[in-house]
């Protein structure tokens, strides 16, 4: 009897690949990563086919490191970065432009012309989001836009658009495949996530053909096989979720009000709400979390633009640390920032402020500041962005939050989990397996194979809890300086 399942874990700066036991616990895990492209300020760019080229070099990778024969996997999970859209050659299977990442604010104009002509709230009606140029659908429309040969074949059915998932899928299934399902549909701003369908005013309103588009399907099911030309052997494909509703998924958030907090590239939160969809009325996103067979299950989220993205910036761009750790010595080395604080608007501004405009900050600087209080102001900044989130999330959904699940890799930071605590005043937990992506992944396919059920919990054994230490009236204090500091970065781009 088969017994792993192996879940392709698409992140915005890696491809990895993890297998898991048919009980859910994780054997091996192996990464690649692929190049970061910034053509223009505020513009990000992958190459489509160093993603599929870095996503099946990872699987080999993993199937080399634990000796598992590819004949012991039951099926496939795919979990991926959300929103970066790929347009590609429907003969050729060429990409016909760079994709266009997820954090990109090339299309800001655009979004804002659309608020400006009174469209935003029949696209927050029908898709649950806000026309800013996070989500994909402006970016195709953008591409399209500029370069007429390609708008000329999209009309005649001879491109295809599709975000990470459906370009992975299309290629693992000799092109064959191409799908997406729910909740990668629902980041597009094309899906209408109450009538489960691709919208045609909003198709319409972007000069998008559905034919372009892919066919919506469960995320938990068989819904494709990678070809044997891969790795081999047939593989079914039983899982498709779109990272953060594949964490929320593997985090065990199964229940209406269970909440988790991602801290990856980008800081995400999302809430379960159930088989009904939570307006928003603090500019959160009602968003699609996953579809196993009996209906779309919702979710509120609120997405912070940039958190290990802000590390990696300290690592990369200015060269203050080496890696996170020593981000992480460096900040604990002094009880405090000195007065510091860090806006990382480097692409504007996510929920709840969406600021597209917001410009990277830093104030409050003094002759005392050091480059130890410089790096702790950039590590509390993930923390703040995330209670911004989730006090827009207390008023929206009622009920007061007890504790915080968290995973990925900043996760892994004390000094961060534990101002987040102090901020919220409630426990952050978090996990003995923080890959909760793939997790979710692998429990959407292994459900789907009969090899477990929806009490199983892969994520569920805490390696840690943090309790607040901090007094309520410091935390409300350095929480109101910081909303302070967020003001001064909005609308700077917009003077240029």
């Amino acid at each position: 009897m088969k017994k792993y399942i192996l879940s392709l874990d698409q992140w915005t700066t890696s491809s990895r690949a993890v297998l898991f036991l048919s009980s859910g616990e994780m054997i091996g895990m192996a990464s690649r990563g692929f190049s970061q492209y910034y053509p223009h300020p505020g513009w990000v760019e992958h190459d489509a086919e160093e993603i599929l080229s870095s996503q099946v070099s990872a699987v080999q990778d993993v199937l080399k490191k634990t000796g598992v024969s590819v004949s012991d996997i039951a099926a496939i999970g795919i979990t991926n970065q959300r929103e970066t859209v790929v347009v590609w050659d429907k003969y050729t299977g060429k990409p016909v432009h760079p994709a266009i990442v997820w954090q990109c604010h090339r299309t800001s104009d655009m979004c804002l012309g659309w608020k400006q002509d009174g469209l935003e709230p029949m696209i927050r009606e029908k898709t649950g989001l806000l026309s800013d140029p996070y989500f994909s659908g402006s970016k195709i429309k953008w591409i399209f836009d500029h370069d007429p040969g390609i708008k000329s074949k999209a009309k005649r059915g001879e491109v295809l658009v599709g975000t990470i998932d459906t370009w992975l899928i299309w290629n693992l299934t000799n092109r064959k495949s191409h799908i997406t399902d729910g909740s990668n549909a629902s980041r597009t701003m094309l899906y209408h996530i109450h009538q489960m369908k691709w919208d045609h005013d909003l198709l319409n309103l972007m000069g998008i053909p559905e034919c372009v588009l892919p066919e919506v399907v469960k995320s938990s099911g068989v819904v494709a096989n990678v070809h044997k030309s891969w790795f081999g052997i047939d593989i079914p494909i039983a899982g498709i979720a779109g990272d953060q509703q594949a964490a929320l998924f593997g985090q065990g958030c199964l229940t209406e009000g269970s909440i988790k907090n991602t801290y990856g590239t980008g800081c995400f939160i999302l809430m379960n709400t159930g088989k009904k969809p939570v307006h928003s009325n603090n500019r959160l996103l009602t968003t699609i979390a996953w579809d196993i067979g009996d209906g779309p299950v919702y979710a509120l989220e609120g997405g912070v633009f940039h958190a290990g993205s802000a590390i990696q910036w300290l690592q990369d761009a200015i060269c203050m640390v080496k890696d996170g750790k020593e981000a992480d010595q460096l900040a604990m080395s002094v009880p405090d920032t000195n007065g510091a604080y860090f806006v990382p608007a480097f692409t504007g501004l996510g929920a709840p402020w969406w600021d597209m405009y917001a410009s990277g900050t830093m104030i409050g600087l003094t002759r005392g500041t050091t480059k130890a209080h410089f790096v702790r102001a950039v590590l509390e900044s993930i923390a703040y962005q995330s209670k911004d989130v989730m006090d827009a999330m207390r008023l929206d959904f009622g009920n007061p939050f007890q504790s915080l699940k968290v995973d990925g890799g900043i996760s892994q930071s004390d000094i961060v989990l534990q101002f987040q605590a102090d901020l919220l005043g409630i426990e952050v937990r978090r996990p003995l397996n923080i890959e909760t992506t793939a997790a979710g992944a692998a429990m959407l396919a292994s459900y789907a194979m009969g090899m477990s059920d929806l009490n199983s919990r892969v994520s569920c054994d805490i390696s840690k809890v943090y309790k607040p230490l901090m007094s309520k009236e410091k935390a409300s204090l350095l929480y109101e300086n910081w909303k302070r500091a967020v003001s001064r970065s909005m609308n700077w781009n917009s003077l240029s």
